[in-house]
């Protein structure tokens, strides 16, 4: 985490909370975790996989910070349903942290039915499971955050990426759409929606040869985003700090979405000149 975050944790109001993260076991997830637990948070990671929100468990504890790891397919409302009573061993919920998710390359044209709901179950339809049964109490005790990881794809058609794209797209509403009906009960919903950011999920696509810096020369800030620059943003929003911000999207991409005029062939008009 960088310095901005770690500087004065108490600033973000986050100490005693207890926070849900999924998606726990690395990239963005985990950089969350360790973010919420340097604000003084109590954490629950989930993860499909057991071993990678161990790990971070494992971390976490060390350092002092109160934490568990469950496995949860948060495709399946009775798997979420029973990592929320082992989640009680920590504590009610302050905050929620959607941010388990899947890509899989697939043409429109050929997807096949069980891909494209896969995907759906997984990066949306996961988010309400998750909402749902963690968000219960905070809408008993009157309030909470929760803060969804979407992607820019959500807003950019993302092509031959089955329904990635739709699915993030769906996440930015089903948040504003939370935030509406849960506001009344002191609830929050918001956004992050990441750029270029190199994950264990996206790191396949920098093993080719020159795309770390063809990605980097696209971005304006000349650099690819660190799960790091996703965490501080979520921090803000799972903080009182953002206490009149809800239904809002955050896009961290470092001015990437922003391009689209600099691809236009202009002479004279050229970086640099």
């Amino acid at each position: 985490m960088t310095q901005s975050a770690s500087a004065d944790p108490a600033w973000l109001g986050l100490h005693g909370r207890v926070a849900v993260v999924t998606g726990a076991g690395g990239g963005i997830g985990s950089a969350i975790a360790h973010g919420l637990a340097r604000a003084g948070a109590s954490l629950v990671l989930l993860d499909a996989r057991r071993e990678g929100a161990e790990t971070v468990a494992h971390e976490l504890t060390h350092a002092g910070t109160r934490a568990i790891a469950l496995q949860c397919d948060i495709a399946d409302p009775d798997s979420v349903a029973a990592a929320e009573r082992a989640a009680r061993e920590i504590g009610p919920c302050d905050v929620l942290i959607n941010n388990a998710g899947v890509l899989r390359a697939a043409p429109l044209a050929t997807v096949s039915p069980a891909d494209w709901n896969q995907l759906l179950a997984v990066n949306l339809t996961g988010y309400l499971y998750c909402a749902q049964a963690f968000g219960r109490a905070m809408i008993e005790r009157g309030r909470g955050a929760i803060v969804h990881t979407a992607s820019i794809a959500g807003s950019h058609a993302q092509a031959f990426s089955g329904a990635y794209s739709v699915s993030k797209a769906g996440v930015l509403m089903l948040s504003r759409q939370l935030a509406v009906e849960w506001g009344p009960h002191g609830v929050r919903s918001n956004v992050v929606s990441p750029g270029l950011v190199r994950t264990p999920m996206s790191e396949q696509f920098y093993q080719a040869p020159g795309v770390a810096e063809r990605r980097a020369a696209a971005i304006p800030l000349g650099r690819i985003a660190t799960p790091e620059d996703m965490a501080e943003v979520a921090l803000y929003l799972s903080s009182d700090r953002a206490g009149f911000v809800t239904g809002q999207e955050v896009v961290v991409d470092g001015g990437f979405g922003h391009m689209l005029m600099s691809l236009v062939p202009r002479p004279g008009f050229e970086r640099g000149n």
